[in-house]
């Protein structure tokens, strides 16, 4: 069939115009990446002013040698809802502390402390009970053994003459325990449950699977 040559350059510059419309090349899977970077980023903002909350909140018994931090029960959450609990707990950690400021040493190691934990319980969820226990150990061994014993004495620990950093390290972790193995996990088994879950998504929430 012949075109004429009219006909040719209309095609043609119909063609143009499908081609190089601005709007025509939006990948709409793009806006969907955009809403779930929106969602996870709000995610870590709550996550984080939650801890620095509690943290500002309960600070007398947040601190110490002997304390309950019961904002570290957030941190099991990572098992959850991922890596936006995994960067909100440790965000809310360096506000928390910077707050309350002990020094340097607490602003910088106590948010890697919580880096590590919730990592650790977020690459462990298939055992969540396990991965709160883990996730315990190094805010323990972080934040009790490595520096907190230098601003506060240590406790008793059962009449046993132990170096103040090991005394400290046995506080903190047993305090952490409390924390995340208990009332985190308590938490964490709460959330979990399907009706719930099924809410959480429809509202827009990421839930990480066990898989």
């Amino acid at each position: 069939m012949l075109i004429t040559l009219k006909e040719r350059n209309c095609f043609l510059a119909g063609e143009w115009r499908l081609t190089f419309h601005p709007f025509r090349h939006i990948n709409p899977g793009s806006r969907e990446v955009k809403r779930t970077d929106t969602r996870d980023l709000s995610l870590t903002a709550i996550f984080a002013s939650l801890y620095a909350i509690l943290v500002v909140v309960l600070a007398p018994i947040s601190f110490g040698p002997v304390q309950l931090r019961v904002a570290d029960c957030l941190i099991p959450l990572a098992a959850l809802f991922g890596w936006p609990v995994v960067a909100g707990v440790t965000v809310g950690c360096f506000l928390g502390n910077a707050y309350y400021w002990l020094g340097p040493y607490d602003v910088v190691f106590g948010p890697i402390a919580n880096l590590i934990a919730a990592s650790a319980i977020l690459l462990l969820r298939k055992r969540r009970l396990l991965a709160c226990v883990v996730g315990a150990l190094p805010i323990g061994v972080i934040v009790g053994g490595g520096y907190l014993w230098l601003f506060f004495p240590p406790p008793d620990i059962f009449g046993l003459n132990l170096p103040e950093w090991a005394a400290m390290m046995i506080s903190i972790t047993i305090s952490s325990l409390i924390a995340m193995a208990v009332i985190g996990y308590s938490l964490l088994t709460v959330l979990s449950k399907q009706s719930i879950i099924e809410h959480l998504k429809s509202r827009g929430l990421k839930v990480v699977t066990e898989s």
